[in-house]
């Protein structure tokens, strides 16, 4: 869905994003956070609430979040305050979660990314609010009678208390488009800086949409929030459709109820949970148990002096040091992978350009074919640096090129452990008899050829139609058999058409 209007409403979305951060205990407690553990097991006396235990504040999820703050060019409070949330779930052992309220860790921010609409591609910037700290609740896990599993629920408090840092945006989305652009490029950031995995099928990354629809120039209407998107292909369906059933209430002279939704990918429809509580509803108050968390300004310098450079900085460097455009800058810092896969092959070839047309080109093409991530790609960078350099040296033209990347991709193990790249490269291209004709004296001769059976396209270019010389390249290739280079056919050509 594009950022234009919908059926003359503008949409509005705002996003709060649940990140799991990467510590090895939970935010308050000793407790493991690894995934997969059998049901209750990894949940302690402090994340089962049990009288007389106190929540100790975890270092490392601190640390973490310097992180994000400074990531996105927020502000890092020096004070923040711990507050309890009081609600009441069944997965919730001490009726109130500990998150931070009035003054969060993480102040400000932003996220920006570049979207392609139309034929141009857009740079967007989506302003965030906060970041704050809190802990997670536990899972209700429910059996399908229908399944055979007996129709029972159960607690699993083995989630309770991991660290989470919740990161909310301001409403600047305009299109499910904006919406699944930003949570990617967020999905970058924290994995890129190591503080999250970003595994979504396991909910380490949970993202929830508040979506409303207005007039334009009218207030924001009333929002209703899909919870727990996790996959990206799922958050772009949701929004839609719940964009689509808000414009038909309204349409309808019904009123939007805020409420909490969820997304069915079964049906490809959002469906009522509960309706919406406001922070009044949920009684916030400092937690009596935990101090302010106090953030001196050399912790914050010594957390930035051990990050490693962020992919906005990267994507700088692309563009200043290897002429790159943004897009391609942008393009190439997706991943650490990615970006690292480039700058071998950029300086193995010194062709910098022609290393992000293949990598974002046919790299890319068979990486998703393939289903696999930079890291299993069967061409190393060192043999796309020397399929490029026989590309620039005139060796083998762009198309034979496609011939012999395709070859080197599903080269066996034990010829490319046996041969070093720039021989592999060029042993395909003798085995496929691919190497270009660039010896003048052949290439004159079919020239001539080629120039004394077309008098009528000779004519034509020497009256000034340029076109004409179309006609002479297309049979001069064809003569050759596909092996003569085009620059030289062309500057031959010129030569003797004068």
């Amino acid at each position: 869905m594009s950022s234009k209007l919908v059926q003359g409403y503008e949409v509005v979305i705002g996003f709060e994003t649940h990140t799991q951060l990467s510590t090895q205990s939970k935010i308050f407690s000793r407790a493991s956070v690894a995934f997969g553990a059998e049901p209750n097991t990894q949940a302690c006396a402090v994340d089962m609430a049990l009288p007389g235990t106190l929540p100790v504040m975890n270092q490392a999820a601190v640390e973490r979040a310097i992180q994000f703050g400074l990531a996105v060019n927020a502000h890092v409070a020096e004070r923040s305050i711990f507050a309890r949330k009081n609600y009441f779930y069944p997965d919730l052992p001490k009726g109130y979660q500990i998150s931070q309220f009035e003054i969060p860790v993480v102040q400000g921010g932003e996220v920006s990314f570049y979207l392609v609409e139309g034929k141009e591609t857009v740079r967007k910037t989506v302003r965030l609010v906060r970041a704050h700290l809190e802990e997670d609740a536990g899972k209700s896990i429910h059996e399908d009678a229908a399944l055979g599993g007996g129709g029972q629920s159960g607690i699993d408090l083995n989630r309770a208390g991991t660290p989470l840092l919740e990161i909310v945006t301001e409403p600047d989305m305009r299109s499910s488009d904006e919406a699944v652009a930003y949570a990617k490029e967020l999905h970058k950031i924290v994995t890129w800086i190591g503080i999250c995995d970003g595994n979504m099928q396991e909910g380490s990354f949970r993202c929830d949409a508040n979506v409303s629809v207005r007039k334009p120039g009218a207030p924001l209407g009333t929002r209703r929030e899909i919870k727990n998107l996790n996959s990206f292909k799922f958050m772009q369906q949701a929004i839609d459709f719940e964009v689509r059933w808000q414009i038909e209430e309204l349409e309808d002279g019904r009123a939007i109820q805020q409420a909490t939704v969820l997304f069915d990918p079964d049906t490809g429809e959002t469906r009522a949970m509960r309706t919406k509580e406001d922070s009044a509803d949920y009684r916030y108050f400092p937690d009596p148990d935990l101090p302010p968390l106090v953030i001196d300004r050399d912790w914050v310098a010594r957390v930035k002096g051990s990050m490693t450079e962020l992919p906005r900085v990267m994507a700088q460097r692309f563009v200043t040091y290897y002429a790159l455009p943004e897009y391609d800058a942008t393009t190439l810092t997706q991943s650490k992978g990615m970006a690292a896969y480039f700058e071998a092959t950029a300086k193995a070839c010194n062709q910098p350009k022609l290393a992000s047309n293949w990598i974002m080109g046919e790299v890319s093409r068979l990486l998703n074919a393939g289903d696999m991530g930079i890291e299993n790609a069967p061409v190393s960078a060192a043999q796309l640096a020397a399929l490029i350099g026989r590309i620039h040296d005139g060796t083998i033209s762009n198309n034979a090129a496609k011939e012999v990347f395709e070859a080197l991709w599903t080269a066996s193990g034990d010829l490319v452990a046996e041969t070093g790249a720039l021989s592999l490269v060029d042993t395909i291209i003798e085995a496929k008899g691919l190497k270009q004709m660039n010896d003048t004296g052949a290439l004159e001769a079919i020239i001539d050829e080629v120039l004394a059976a077309h008098p009528k396209n000779v004519e034509e270019f020497k009256a000034g139609n340029a076109k004409a010389l179309n006609g002479l390249v297309g049979p001069i290739m064809k003569v050759s058999k596909g092996k003569a280079n085009p620059a030289q056919v062309n500057a031959l050509l010129m030569k003797k058409l004068g």
